[in-house]
Protein backbone atom coordinates (compact mmCIF):
# COMPACT_ATOMS: atom_id res chain seq x y z
CA UNK A 1 0.00 0.00 0.00
CA UNK A 2 2.92 2.53 1.12
CA UNK A 3 4.53 2.56 -2.28
CA UNK A 4 1.33 2.94 -4.26
CA UNK A 5 0.54 5.65 -2.24
CA UNK A 6 3.64 6.93 -3.07
CA UNK A 7 2.94 7.05 -6.74
CA UNK A 8 -0.81 8.42 -6.17
CA UNK A 9 0.81 11.42 -4.33
CA UNK A 10 3.55 11.92 -6.90
CA UNK A 11 1.78 11.87 -9.67
CA UNK A 12 -0.70 14.58 -8.54
CA UNK A 13 3.22 16.19 -6.90
CA UNK A 14 2.13 16.26 -3.57
CA UNK A 15 5.17 16.25 -1.46
CA UNK A 16 5.07 13.87 1.21
CA UNK A 17 7.58 12.03 4.34
CA UNK A 18 8.59 8.27 3.95
CA UNK A 19 9.66 5.98 6.19
CA UNK A 20 10.85 2.32 5.43
CA UNK A 21 11.81 -0.66 7.48
CA UNK A 22 14.82 -3.13 5.92
CA UNK A 23 12.70 -5.49 4.36
CA UNK A 24 10.32 -2.88 2.78
CA UNK A 25 7.42 -4.22 4.37
CA UNK A 26 6.30 -1.95 6.60
CA UNK A 27 5.99 1.53 4.88
CA UNK A 28 5.20 4.73 6.23
CA UNK A 29 4.03 7.27 4.13
CA UNK A 30 3.00 10.62 5.51
CA UNK A 31 1.82 14.17 3.11
CA UNK A 32 3.93 17.09 4.44
CA UNK A 33 0.65 19.41 5.03
CA UNK A 34 -0.41 16.54 7.62
CA UNK A 35 2.57 15.79 9.68
CA UNK A 36 2.24 18.14 11.99
CA UNK A 37 -0.90 15.67 13.03
CA UNK A 38 2.08 13.19 13.53
CA UNK A 39 4.44 12.87 16.50
CA UNK A 40 7.18 12.67 14.08
CA UNK A 41 10.30 15.19 13.52
CA UNK A 42 12.79 15.26 10.71
CA UNK A 43 15.85 17.14 9.01
CA UNK A 44 17.55 16.78 5.59
CA UNK A 45 20.39 19.24 6.02
CA UNK A 46 23.81 18.31 4.09
CA UNK A 47 25.14 21.79 5.56
CA UNK A 48 24.00 21.45 9.15
CA UNK A 49 26.24 23.52 11.71
CA UNK A 50 28.31 21.01 14.08
CA UNK A 51 27.23 21.67 17.69
CA UNK A 52 29.57 20.02 19.91
CA UNK A 53 27.62 18.20 23.04
CA UNK A 54 28.47 15.48 25.46
CA UNK A 55 28.60 11.75 24.56
CA UNK A 56 25.60 10.21 27.40
CA UNK A 57 25.36 7.12 26.01
CA UNK A 58 26.36 4.18 28.26
CA UNK A 59 27.78 1.10 25.99
CA UNK A 60 27.01 -2.82 26.65
CA UNK A 61 28.32 -4.93 23.81
CA UNK A 62 26.82 -7.45 22.86
CA UNK A 63 28.77 -10.64 23.63
CA UNK A 64 32.30 -11.95 21.68
CA UNK A 65 31.70 -14.78 21.34
CA UNK A 66 28.30 -15.10 20.27
CA UNK A 67 28.81 -12.53 17.90
CA UNK A 68 31.83 -14.65 16.52
CA UNK A 69 29.64 -17.43 16.19
CA UNK A 70 27.74 -15.18 13.69
CA UNK A 71 30.73 -13.67 12.20
CA UNK A 72 32.18 -17.02 11.78
CA UNK A 73 28.57 -18.73 10.25
CA UNK A 74 28.94 -15.71 7.72
CA UNK A 75 32.41 -16.68 6.63
CA UNK A 76 31.20 -20.47 5.96
CA UNK A 77 28.81 -19.10 3.48
CA UNK A 78 30.98 -16.80 1.95
CA UNK A 79 33.34 -20.05 1.25
CA UNK A 80 30.44 -21.78 0.30
CA UNK A 81 29.70 -19.29 -2.21
CA UNK A 82 26.21 -18.25 -1.22
CA UNK A 83 26.99 -14.52 -0.55
CA UNK A 84 30.32 -12.49 -1.30
CA UNK A 85 29.64 -9.26 0.85
CA UNK A 86 27.26 -9.54 3.93
CA UNK A 87 25.99 -6.49 6.48
CA UNK A 88 26.37 -8.31 9.72
CA UNK A 89 24.59 -6.41 12.41
CA UNK A 90 23.74 -6.65 16.00
CA UNK A 91 22.20 -4.33 18.54
CA UNK A 92 24.08 -3.31 21.84
CA UNK A 93 21.94 -2.07 24.77
CA UNK A 94 22.22 1.28 25.93
CA UNK A 95 22.40 3.74 28.90
CA UNK A 96 21.15 7.25 29.17
CA UNK A 97 19.49 9.56 31.06
CA UNK A 98 18.26 11.84 27.60
CA UNK A 99 15.13 11.06 25.90
CA UNK A 100 14.38 10.28 22.45
CA UNK A 101 13.81 13.31 21.69
CA UNK A 102 16.63 15.21 23.65
CA UNK A 103 18.82 12.79 21.56
CA UNK A 104 16.86 14.24 18.58
CA UNK A 105 18.01 17.60 19.45
CA UNK A 106 21.47 17.19 20.20
CA UNK A 107 22.72 15.01 17.44
CA UNK A 108 24.40 16.66 14.14
CA UNK A 109 23.55 14.85 11.36
CA UNK A 110 22.81 15.36 7.60
CA UNK A 111 20.01 13.10 8.35
CA UNK A 112 17.71 13.13 11.25
CA UNK A 113 14.51 11.22 12.24
CA UNK A 114 12.59 10.72 15.26
CA UNK A 115 9.71 8.69 15.22
CA UNK A 116 7.44 8.94 18.03
CA UNK A 117 8.56 7.46 20.95
CA UNK A 118 9.81 4.08 19.21
CA UNK A 119 13.52 4.96 17.14
CA UNK A 120 15.53 7.92 15.85
CA UNK A 121 18.55 7.68 13.77
CA UNK A 122 21.30 10.01 13.07
CA UNK A 123 22.34 8.97 9.43
CA UNK A 124 25.65 10.65 7.46
CA UNK A 125 24.77 7.85 4.28
CA UNK A 126 22.61 9.30 1.51
CA UNK A 127 20.63 6.66 -0.19
CA UNK A 128 19.26 8.12 -3.47
CA UNK A 129 18.62 11.78 -4.69
CA UNK A 130 16.69 12.41 -7.57
CA UNK A 131 16.88 16.17 -9.37
CA UNK A 132 15.53 16.46 -12.55
CA UNK A 133 15.79 13.61 -14.20
CA UNK A 134 18.96 12.53 -12.87
CA UNK A 135 18.73 9.45 -9.72
CA UNK A 136 21.94 9.41 -7.88
CA UNK A 137 22.89 6.52 -5.07
CA UNK A 138 26.12 7.30 -3.01
CA UNK A 139 27.08 3.76 -1.28
CA UNK A 140 29.41 4.33 2.21
CA UNK A 141 31.59 1.33 2.83
CA UNK A 142 34.88 2.01 4.90
CA UNK A 143 35.15 3.17 8.05
CA UNK A 144 38.63 4.38 9.94
CA UNK A 145 39.19 6.55 13.15
CA UNK A 146 40.46 9.44 12.13
CA UNK A 147 42.79 10.55 15.04
CA UNK A 148 44.83 7.31 13.72
CA UNK A 149 48.26 8.11 11.79
CA UNK A 150 47.76 8.45 7.89
CA UNK A 151 44.32 7.12 8.39
CA UNK A 152 43.18 8.47 5.24
CA UNK A 153 45.57 6.75 3.22
CA UNK A 154 45.62 3.52 5.45
CA UNK A 155 41.76 3.09 4.25
CA UNK A 156 41.82 3.62 1.05
CA UNK A 157 45.18 1.22 0.57
CA UNK A 158 43.36 -1.76 2.41
CA UNK A 159 42.57 -4.03 0.34
CA UNK A 160 39.93 -5.78 2.26
CA UNK A 161 38.43 -2.10 1.87
CA UNK A 162 38.69 -1.84 -1.34
CA UNK A 163 37.11 -5.55 -2.42
CA UNK A 164 34.04 -4.76 0.23
CA UNK A 165 33.57 -0.67 -1.61
CA UNK A 166 33.95 -2.04 -5.40
CA UNK A 167 31.62 -5.16 -4.64
CA UNK A 168 28.90 -2.97 -3.53
CA UNK A 169 29.31 -0.18 -6.46
CA UNK A 170 28.96 -2.69 -8.72
CA UNK A 171 25.43 -4.14 -6.58
CA UNK A 172 24.36 -0.53 -6.46
CA UNK A 173 24.92 0.17 -10.90
CA UNK A 174 23.34 -3.13 -10.95
CA UNK A 175 20.35 -1.96 -8.95
CA UNK A 176 20.01 1.76 -10.40
CA UNK A 177 20.12 0.08 -14.29
CA UNK A 178 16.60 -1.84 -13.04
CA UNK A 179 15.37 1.93 -12.98
CA UNK A 180 16.81 3.92 -15.11
CA UNK A 181 19.71 3.92 -17.67
CA UNK A 182 22.91 5.38 -18.78
CA UNK A 183 24.36 4.48 -15.36
CA UNK A 184 28.06 5.78 -14.78
CA UNK A 185 30.04 5.97 -11.34
CA UNK A 186 30.78 10.25 -11.19
CA UNK A 187 33.09 9.51 -7.65
CA UNK A 188 34.71 6.41 -6.52
CA UNK A 189 35.97 6.42 -2.85
CA UNK A 190 35.84 9.48 -1.79
CA UNK A 191 36.38 10.56 1.86
CA UNK A 192 34.37 12.53 4.52
CA UNK A 193 34.90 13.27 7.99
CA UNK A 194 32.49 12.41 10.28
CA UNK A 195 32.07 13.96 13.89
CA UNK A 196 31.38 10.79 15.98
CA UNK A 197 30.44 11.46 19.50
CA UNK A 198 34.25 11.23 21.21
CA UNK A 199 35.82 11.04 18.03
CA UNK A 200 36.17 11.86 14.54
CA UNK A 201 35.78 9.26 11.74
CA UNK A 202 36.97 8.98 7.99
CA UNK A 203 33.96 7.60 5.83
CA UNK A 204 35.26 6.17 2.29
CA UNK A 205 31.82 7.19 -0.28
CA UNK A 206 31.29 6.64 -3.85
CA UNK A 207 28.53 7.99 -6.23
CA UNK A 208 26.66 6.54 -9.13
CA UNK A 209 24.47 8.23 -11.26
CA UNK A 210 22.08 7.50 -14.13
CA UNK A 211 18.98 8.74 -16.12
CA UNK A 212 15.34 8.52 -15.30
CA UNK A 213 12.01 8.73 -17.64
CA UNK A 214 10.70 12.05 -17.84
CA UNK A 215 7.34 10.40 -16.06
CA UNK A 216 9.35 9.34 -12.76
CA UNK A 217 7.18 11.21 -10.52
CA UNK A 218 4.15 8.84 -10.78
CA UNK A 219 5.75 5.92 -10.13
CA UNK A 220 8.29 7.09 -7.55
CA UNK A 221 6.91 4.36 -5.08
CA UNK A 222 8.17 1.21 -7.51
CA UNK A 223 11.40 3.18 -8.36
CA UNK A 224 11.93 2.66 -4.45
CA UNK A 225 10.51 -0.19 -3.72
CA UNK A 226 13.20 -1.88 -6.84
CA UNK A 227 15.62 -0.22 -4.96
CA UNK A 228 15.14 -2.05 -1.39
CA UNK A 229 16.79 -3.00 0.62
CA UNK A 230 19.93 -0.74 0.56
CA UNK A 231 22.41 -2.74 -1.18
CA UNK A 232 25.43 -0.87 1.19
CA UNK A 233 23.66 -2.49 4.39
CA UNK A 234 22.36 -5.98 2.82
CA UNK A 235 25.22 -7.40 0.93
CA UNK A 236 25.84 -9.06 -2.39
CA UNK A 237 24.01 -11.43 -4.21
CA UNK A 238 21.14 -9.51 -2.64
CA UNK A 239 18.42 -12.18 -2.69
CA UNK A 240 20.54 -14.94 -0.97
CA UNK A 241 22.50 -12.77 1.66
CA UNK A 242 19.05 -11.23 2.56
CA UNK A 243 18.26 -14.74 3.45
CA UNK A 244 21.66 -15.66 5.24
CA UNK A 245 20.86 -12.63 7.46
CA UNK A 246 17.65 -13.62 8.35
CA UNK A 247 19.25 -16.87 9.39
CA UNK A 248 22.09 -15.04 11.50
CA UNK A 249 21.95 -12.11 12.70
CA UNK A 250 18.92 -13.47 15.66
CA UNK A 251 17.12 -10.55 15.92
CA UNK A 252 14.98 -8.42 13.88
CA UNK A 253 16.22 -4.84 12.52
CA UNK A 254 13.34 -3.83 11.96
CA UNK A 255 13.34 0.45 10.86
CA UNK A 256 16.81 -0.10 11.47
CA UNK A 257 18.92 0.28 8.25
CA UNK A 258 15.49 1.23 6.13
CA UNK A 259 15.26 4.48 4.59
CA UNK A 260 13.42 7.49 4.86
CA UNK A 261 13.63 10.98 3.06
CA UNK A 262 11.31 13.83 1.40
CA UNK A 263 9.55 14.34 -2.24
CA UNK A 264 8.99 17.96 -2.51
CA UNK A 265 6.76 17.78 -5.95
CA UNK A 266 10.16 18.13 -7.54
CA UNK A 267 12.72 16.40 -6.27
CA UNK A 268 13.36 13.31 -3.54
CA UNK A 269 15.81 13.30 -1.00
CA UNK A 270 16.45 10.01 1.26
CA UNK A 271 18.98 8.59 4.01
CA UNK A 272 19.95 5.16 4.68
CA UNK A 273 18.72 4.68 8.75
CA UNK A 274 22.34 3.49 10.14
CA UNK A 275 23.44 5.69 13.38
CA UNK A 276 19.93 3.86 14.64
CA UNK A 277 18.51 3.88 18.79
CA UNK A 278 15.32 2.15 19.37
CA UNK A 279 13.44 1.99 22.25
CA UNK A 280 11.28 -0.77 23.32
CA UNK A 281 9.50 -0.25 26.64
CA UNK A 282 12.11 1.45 28.81
CA UNK A 283 15.01 -0.29 27.58
CA UNK A 284 17.11 1.26 24.49
CA UNK A 285 18.91 -0.22 22.04
CA UNK A 286 21.78 0.40 19.12
CA UNK A 287 21.78 -0.90 16.07
CA UNK A 288 24.87 -1.32 14.36
CA UNK A 289 27.58 -3.51 12.11
CA UNK A 290 30.13 -3.49 8.79
CA UNK A 291 30.18 -5.29 6.03
CA UNK A 292 32.26 -9.12 6.18
CA UNK A 293 34.37 -10.44 3.56
CA UNK A 294 36.93 -13.51 2.99
CA UNK A 295 39.22 -11.27 4.08
CA UNK A 296 37.35 -9.96 7.33
CA UNK A 297 38.74 -9.84 11.22
CA UNK A 298 36.27 -10.24 13.45
CA UNK A 299 38.40 -8.37 16.31
CA UNK A 300 38.36 -5.58 13.77
CA UNK A 301 34.46 -6.36 12.89
CA UNK A 302 33.37 -6.65 16.52
CA UNK A 303 35.78 -3.09 17.11
CA UNK A 304 34.21 -1.01 14.02
CA UNK A 305 30.58 -2.41 15.54
CA UNK A 306 31.44 -0.12 18.99
CA UNK A 307 32.49 2.36 16.96
CA UNK A 308 29.65 2.99 15.18
CA UNK A 309 28.00 3.66 18.35
CA UNK A 310 27.49 7.09 19.13
CA UNK A 311 25.86 10.46 19.27
CA UNK A 312 26.88 12.67 16.79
Amino acid sequence: MGFKKMNALGKKREPFLFITDFKAENVAVIPLNELEKEDIEYSIDENYKFTPHPHKLRLEAPDFEKYKEKFDAVIEKIKAGETYLLNLTQESRLKSSLSLKEMYTLANAHYKLRYKEKFICFSPEKFIQIEGESIATFPMKGTIDASLENARETILANEKEMAEHVMIVDLLRNDLSIVASKVRVDAFRYITKIDAGEKELLQVSSKISAKLDTNWHKKVGDILRSLLPAGSISGTPKKSTLKIIEDVEGYERGFFSGVFGVYDGKSLDSGVMIRFIEKRGTDLFYKSGGGITLESSVENEYQELQDKIYLP
